[in-house]
């Protein structure tokens, strides 16, 4: 007679210690396509690489959409079908088609994000500190490269400007942006105790911004600091919280008037600074400058339905079209343009009416919406379609909503069936 083993019940099954491998495995994968998003000196960087090997094996193990993202993927794709119908109005292709497949591509990327969010509400988290963590390291990067600390640290600046491991000082100060506001958000609603850990990389962003001399990331970083105090101001209804934020931004306020003094006593700073403080650069008010060919472009725009295919504005003006619609109209036609504001509408409305929702997800979902509301507002003086980051976001905001949905879904069924066992005994009564 043979005894038989049995495993104690608290030993976890071959099947358990799969599941849980497989969930370290892509959380892992997850957390790394988000710091590599951080890293874009040359084209095509790691992040696009990766994120193309890691999408396709998601999708051949059950990557989920569910009805709550259908509205993106379709409005995201449909957005690239007019680009594809505006590169057939020009002679020559040239890099449309490639063009078009990395729209299609980072399109690909908001949808994947939103729906293992929306799967695993958890990797919110992971997603955020990874994001941090390419933040700091940026622009720690950014900041040695400005003041030259290392031979050939250059490489880390732009045009005297701060860049990071970025192609643009422009992408590089909006890049680091929701970060820093993440950061913040801890300042705000955290322990007293832990502001100055918090402190210290908040303040190496911060100046990362300030090295970008990028008038577009300053604005936008001012702006959705200015956004979350205020709508944390106006949500909480506790008087010690709401003076706290007030403090806080005097302190904040005070904190930066000293900061900036001290850098305008480095003359190549102050030079800069004062160049890239005017609201109107010579190139922005020229007879052809931003400005100018934003009218032209909408005028263009009227008469060609079509649109007129990517890239093709800019070789006809000298200068792209730094304007987000403008972009969408010339480069993607009506239909694009339409998916495109459609998309922007639906995904500012659906965010900003579960803001305030008391789920373990909010305050990810307030920081995205806030960042992604001040790159609406940035993309009328840039073009944000090729972002890889705004594409996260997007994917962020979506990601919330679709967890709002089931868990929408989730009260329905839950009232449904605790109505069951009483509509079965008021018959059985009867």
């Amino acid at each position: 007679m043979t005894a038989s083993l049995a495993l104690p019940r608290d030993t976890p099954s071959r099947a358990d210690v799969n599941a849980r491998l497989v969930a370290l495995l892509s959380t892992g994968a997850v957390t790394l396509g988000v710091f590599l998003s951080g890293f874009v000196i040359r084209e095509p960087a790691p992040y696009e690489l990766y994120m193309v090997a890691l999408i396709a094996v998601w999708a051949l193990f059950g990557l989920r959409i569910s009805r709550a993202i259908v509205p993106l993927a379709v409005l995201l794709v449909v957005f690239n079908i007019g680009g594809m119908i505006a590169a057939t109005q020009m002679p020559i292709l040239g890099d449309a088609p490639l063009y078009i497949a990395v729209s299609l591509f980072l399109a690909f990327t908001a949808i994947f994000y939103a729906a293992v969010l929306d799967g695993r509400p958890e990797l919110f988290r992971l997603i955020f500190h990874a994001w941090v963590a390419a933040a700091i390291f940026t622009s720690t990067l950014g900041i040695l490269g400005y003041f030259h600390v290392f031979p050939g640290a250059e490489m880390f600046t732009k045009f005297e400007r701060a860049a990071g491991a970025f192609q643009d000082p422009n992408v590089f100060g909006p890049f680091i942006t929701l970060p820093g506001i993440y950061l913040l958000h801890r300042m705000l609603t955290g322990p007293v105790s832990r502001m100055p850990l918090l402190a210290l990389p908040l303040g190496i962003i911060a100046f990362g911004v300030f090295l970008s001399f990028s008038r577009g990331a300053w604005g936008l970083f001012a702006f959705s600091a200015l956004v979350l105090a205020l709508l944390l101001f106006i949500h909480s209804r506790s008087g010690l919280f709401r003076l706290r934020i007030l403090l806080m931004g005097g302190v904040a306020f005070g904190l930066l008037a000293v900061g900036l003094l001290i850098a305008l006593q480095i003359p190549a700073i102050a030079d800069l600074f004062s160049t890239r403080a005017q609201l109107v650069q010579e190139y922005d008010g020229a007879r052809l400058g931003r400005f100018a060919r934003h009218g032209i472009g909408f005028l263009l725009a009227m008469e060609k339905p079509l649109g007129i295919g990517p890239l093709v504005f800019g070789k006809l003006y000298g200068e792209d079209t730094h304007n987000i619609w403008l972009k969408a109209l010339m480069d993607y036609g009506w239909l694009g343009f339409a998916c495109w504001l459609t998309m922007i509408v639906w995904t500012l409305a659906a965010g900003l009416r579960i803001l305030f929702r008391d789920r373990p997800w909010q305050p990810y979902l307030l920081c995205a919406w806030v960042v992604f509301l001040g790159h609406v507002l940035l993309g009328t003086v840039i073009d944000t379609d090729h972002w890889r980051h705004f594409y996260l976001l997007l994917g962020l905001v979506w990601g919330g909503i679709a967890l709002e949905q089931r868990h929408q879904w989730q009260m329905i069924r839950d009232v449904g069936w605790s109505a069951r066992p009483a509509a079965a005994t008021l018959q059985a009564g009867s």
